[in-house]
């Protein structure tokens, strides 16, 4: 369990146990994936139910960490796998009690899986409105890894979506004087304080992260900071210096730099060329897409939100069956749309947009 101190472990216990900010789902080192058998053996139940949390089927894997639990598998892990499927049916309180439970499994002592089960109990606590227990789980992380500089960040978004500016400055501080040269953490704090009305705020990390690593920094880190900080030109005169055909992180940020300049044409054609040499990018597609949908080219949007559908482990599902509905919407086929609507509430029951917009496609 959590305490203020750090996580407590009791050997041999049985007992069961778009929110503003974008609280990460953190994994460590154990990650989604099990280590398990050899590719000649028979997957264990737990692996077969984490590989049903991976394909959305929380239903499935419940049922296959159920059996692994009547056949006696390892507990931590397969309640921990619980714990994930009823986050991902956004039932928080029954995934509380099997994180918690995934705790008092393991042994005396603390595992990397240890730190992975608290971030994820830290996001459902949050997400029951339980953010002081948040706040503390992230503390018990940082009590013995002191250096985990994404508990810091997490901690700092709990912090400032209770209105908590200072605390979630001091976080963020210490994040970033973890690894200064972290910008893709400094962006998604940048991005936090702009969302809660302190962009300003936000923008002095950008510029310190330019100042203060100006001889070293990449044209690419360069250009895709001051996209951030609105100078589209600069961020468009660093980025055309790289080869956009090939390099995922040029091609995506030029195109968003042409796409805020209000050249859709252009940006749609810097994603397309992307995606004549690598086709495994989902965000690159789901940038297509949007980008049609402005110029009103609706049937290459969709075909582009659906390739990227069709990337294994993309990382996107719920955006891009979002903008596809959309699409069809737009496209006047407000059948289809309503069925893939209905879908979708299914896999992301607590998205309130799309209920909203699912009462409207019912009165079409």
């Amino acid at each position: 369990m959590i305490v203020s101190g750090g996580i407590m472990k009791k050997k041999g216990a049985n007992g069961l146990h778009n929110i503003k900010v974008n609280l990460m789902l953190v994994l460590v080192s154990a990650g989604m994936l099990l280590a398990g058998c050899g590719a000649d053996e028979q997957k264990s139940y737990t692996e077969q139910g984490m590989a049903a949390v991976q394909a959305l089927e929380y239903e499935e894997a419940l049922n296959l960490f159920k059996n692994a639990r009547d056949e006696g598998e390892d507990e931590q892990l397969l309640y921990r796998g619980m714990g994930l499927a009823y986050m991902g049916l956004t039932q928080y309180e029954d995934a509380i009690t099997y994180l918690e439970a995934a705790l008092h499994a393991g042994g005396s002592k603390v595992e990397d899986v240890d730190f992975d089960i608290n971030y994820y109990l830290a996001t459902a606590y949050y997400k029951t409105g339980r953010a002081q227990d948040a706040i503390d789980a992230y503390g018990a992380i940082l009590a013995l890894r002191p250096r985990e500089k994404n508990a810091y960040y997490l901690r700092g978004c709990v912090k400032l979506s209770q209105g908590d500016f200072e605390g979630a400055q001091l976080d963020f501080g210490e994040a970033v004087a973890l690894d200064g040269t972290d910008y893709d953490q400094m962006i998604r704090i940048y991005m936090a304080l702009e969302e809660y009305g302190y962009k300003d705020a936000g923008l002095v990390y950008l510029q310190n992260a330019l100042t203060e690593n100006e001889k070293s920094i990449s044209d690419y880190d360069m250009g895709r900071i001051c996209y951030y900080m609105g100078d589209y030109e600069n961020a468009r005169n660093y980025l055309t210096r790289l080869k956009t055909t090939t390099d995922y992180g040029a091609a995506l940020y030029l195109g968003r730099t042409y796409e805020a300049l209000g050249d859709y044409n252009y940006a749609s054609g810097i994603y397309a060329d992307y995606t004549q040499n690598d086709q495994s990018k989902a965000e690159i597609y789901n940038q297509l897409g949007l980008c049609r949908m402005k110029m009103g080219e609706y049937e290459s949007a969709l075909t582009a939100f659906q390739a990227a559908m069709n990337i294994e482990d993309n990382g996107m599902m719920q955006t891009l069956k979002f903008n596809e509905i959309v699409t069809y919407e737009y496209m006047r086929d407000y059948k289809t749309a309503a069925a893939l609507m209905s879908s979708y509430l299914r896999s992301y029951p607590d998205d309130e947009t799309a209920k909203r917009e699912y009462e409207f496609l019912q009165t079409r």
